[in-house]
């Protein structure tokens, strides 16, 4: 009986322990109008770094430290740009459509089942649309704290953010699509 009533109790803290999670990213989600920060990219052992702010909804703008690549989406579309290269998809057609869309993170993380990774981060599974998509969020400041995605030619991306700033004043036109230039 002692050990049936131990078991209950035990499971009650885990239940509540994770609803609380849940609860605190959401709140601090909901906070969030706009994020800034720096970013180590590893696409099939590729690494990049680069700078990165996002802005809810759907927007985003990063400048990587090599081949003056900028990333942009404007809420609509994303452009990948390089000075040889310029390519433009439908946002809707890529994973960082429901990264970018906080209303759509807070939904799932209500309906989804977390993993505590290395006591560290908290980790959400999000399949949608035949994206698979792991979410981290840092179990102590409950930032957002990176993704792991397939690309577009089903490559794995793993992007960590660090340095993150929370709501600060940005310039708007930092979301203007690039020009297609003549190379």
């Amino acid at each position: 009986m002692i050990l049936r009533l131990f078991i209950i109790f035990f499971s009650f803290l885990i239940l509540n322990a994770n609803a609380n999670n849940k609860e605190k990213i959401v709140t601090n989600l909901e906070n969030t109008s706009n994020l800034s920060f720096k970013f180590e990219q590893n696409i099939n052992g590729e690494i990049e770094n680069g700078h990165c702010i996002i802005e809810y909804p759907k927007k985003m703008y990063c400048s990587y430290e090599k081949n003056n690549k900028v990333l942009v989406s404007n809420g609509k579309s994303l452009v990948i740009k390089t000075l040889s290269s310029y390519y433009r998809y439908p946002l809707e057609k890529t994973p960082l459509n429901l990264i970018l869309d906080k209303n759509f993170l807070i939904d799932k993380i209500y309906k989804l089942n977390e993993k505590i990774i290395d006591q560290s981060y908290i980790n959400y599974t999000i399949t949608e649309n035949d994206n698979e998509i792991n979410i981290f969020f840092d179990i102590k400041t409950f930032n957002l704290m990176g993704w792991q995605t397939k690309d577009i030619y089903q490559n794995t991306a793993v992007t960590h953010l660090y340095s993150i700033l929370v709501n600060q004043e940005i310039k708007k036109q930092l979301f203007k699509l690039p020009a297609k230039t003549k190379f």
